[in-house]
């Protein structure tokens, strides 16, 4: 931990920072002179000359001996807030409440302390404070909205801080998914164009009514065929990589498959993106690489992922960072538990299948009830990937977030009781298993850096099951379509297009150089023994 600190606290720009702290302290005196001044005008219009020269000598010796003092608690308030760092890359609403929150704050405990130092029979604590505090709330906040307003803060951050992301093409793969459907839709909200790659396994229906938009061009192709990733990554300048066989039991029915997808496709796209000028990157890994431990988890703790999707997950962040380059900023994003309805509904996640189970069934099982989970509403989680793919660079280069909001670490149990509030009749069964996942995170990280929390919380997402149901929009919660396990399961996985497309996924699983967990444990699925040389 301290290590961390050092190293944020070294990586601080002083030179763009200390003009900061200055001017906010200059705003700090003035506002106490202001209200100073106040003070004695209305001393001087109540002709009480007398008590005007006792109130200056007073004043003299209050901001000489005292002020000085207490008002260097404002920059530090400020700095320990990230009002000079991270908040700077914050969404200019979110940037504003945050600064207005820390302002206000940062002036009750000044005027607290101010009683507590002069004491309340000093003229100075009535006559003054309360004055200082509304003109250095005015005076502090008036000049970021100021500087937003007239100056524009996107201008700023796009020349102080390192590149800004280009307004250009935004390939997302995998964006006819549970998350990718939402995605898709807050990115066209924004006016930005799209590209979607995706083999639609599970169908078109997600994005059925956003094919004709004009700023959506839908590919249809595999990702790990490398002329249809070729096709989709030109003129693109940003990518979200979202495709992949997703969950322990999807990825344990077909682990060759998963494999392919998961890892050696990443390698593969690193390579046409890094070629093709791509310059940011950003990759779906999951909490789940946490494991099974008791600690609080964040960004610098160590993985020890217990199943293959983790191991996957794993080896891909590690080929991803190790590809950074002057030009190419990939950013790792590991998402929590996801709940909640999208336009392609899924009820193979904990949240909702409860939820369904709780309303259909009346009767829900809870194994292992004092594991913790982190949760995050699907629609939540398209508006931090947004913020991600918008940030400056300097906020997320090479950088890994646990994406999700503190409030949302819960025990199964506690999910099992957010149910019962919605479905109060539904009886709650608590059972023991060999699943011994187990895990909390902290997301400040993303949080501070870049302004993300979460709006909604599980029973959001509980009561939009029940509404999905009870309006006859979902039928039947079984249908293998909401299922990603019952899915592939009956239908099968998706093959590869050709022969050759399984020779580089096979070449690409087992190369040992920078393969890690992955790579290891896909020798004993590929047999192959040279690698072909890829089309130009």
């Amino acid at each position: 931990m301290w290590n961390a600190m050092r190293t944020t606290f070294q990586s601080i720009k002083w030179r763009n920072v200390a003009p900061r702290i200055v001017a906010d302290f200059a705003v700090i005196h003035c506002a106490m002179l202001v209200a100073f001044g106040i003070s004695m005008a209305y001393q001087t219009r109540a002709d009480d000359l007398s008590s005007v020269s006792n109130l200056a000598n007073t004043f003299r010796h209050y901001y000489l001996s005292q002020f000085l003092f207490l008002s260097l608690l404002f920059p530090a308030a400020f700095f320990a807030n990230g009002l000079y760092t991270h908040v700077r890359y914050y969404p200019t609403k979110a940037k504003l409440e945050r600064f207005t929150l820390v302002v206000f704050l940062s002036l009750t405990v000044f005027l607290t302390a101010n009683y507590l130092v002069i004491q309340y029979r000093n003229p100075i604590g009535r006559s003054v404070s309360l004055t200082f505090g509304v003109v250095a709330l005015l005076g502090l906040v008036g000049t970021r909205v100021g500087k937003e307003w007239f100056i524009g803060g996107e201008r700023i951050e796009r020349r102080k801080s390192s590149r800004a992301p280009k307004d250009g093409l935004v390939l997302v793969i995998g964006g006819a998914g549970y998350i990718g459907c939402c995605l898709v839709r807050r990115l066209l909200e924004q006016g930005k164009r799209v590209r979607v790659l995706d083999t639609a396994v599970y169908g078109l229906e997600p994005i059925q009514d956003l094919l004709n938009h004009p700023n959506l061009d839908y590919v249809y192709g595999d990702c790990r065929n490398i002329q249809d990733v070729v096709k989709a990554i030109r003129h693109v300048s940003r990518i979200v990589h979202l495709a992949a066989i997703v969950g322990d039991p999807a990825c344990e029915l077909d682990q060759k498959t998963a494999i392919e997808i998961n890892y050696a496709a990443t390698r593969m796209l690193i390579e046409v993106a890094k070629g093709c000028g791509v310059e940011r990157l950003l990759f779906a890994s999951s909490c789940s690489v946490y494991g099974a431990t008791d600690e609080f988890m964040d960004e610098h703790s160590k993985v020890q992922p217990v199943s293959l999707y983790g191991e996957t997950k794993v080896s891909s962040e590690q080929v991803l960072l190790e590809s950074a380059s002057s030009g190419f900023h990939p950013v790792i994003m590991r998402f929590a538990t996801v709940f909640g309805l999208s336009n392609r509904p899924r009820f193979d996640l904990v949240v909702n299948l409860l939820s369904a189970k709780a309303m259909q069934d009346g009767r829900i099982t809870i194994y292992n009830g004092q594991q913790w989970r982190p949760f995050i509403h699907v629609r939540d989680l398209a508006e931090a990937i947004l913020l991600l793919l918008n940030a400056p660079l300097s906020a997320v280069d090479r950088e890994i977030f646990n994406v999700g909001d503190n409030h949302l670490n819960h025990t199964l149990a506690e999910v099992a009781e957010v149910i019962q509030r919605v479905f109060p009749g539904a009886c709650v069964e608590h059972r023991e298993n060999a699943d011994r996942r187990n895990y909390r995170v902290d997301f400040t990280k993303i949080e501070k850096r870049i302004g993300f929390h979460c709006k909604y919380g599980l029973e959001d997402g509980v009561r939009e099951v029940k509404a999905a149901i009870d309006s006859n929009e979902i039928e039947d919660y079984r249908n293998i379509r909401f299922s990603n396990i019952g899915f592939l399961r009956e239908i099968g996985t998706p093959e590869n297009k050709s022969e050759f497309d399984a020779a580089v996924m096979a070449a690409l699983g087992t190369e040992q150089s920078r393969a890690g967990t992955a790579g290891k444990m896909s020798q004993q699925y590929f047999q192959v023994k040279t690698t072909p040389a890829l089309p130009s």
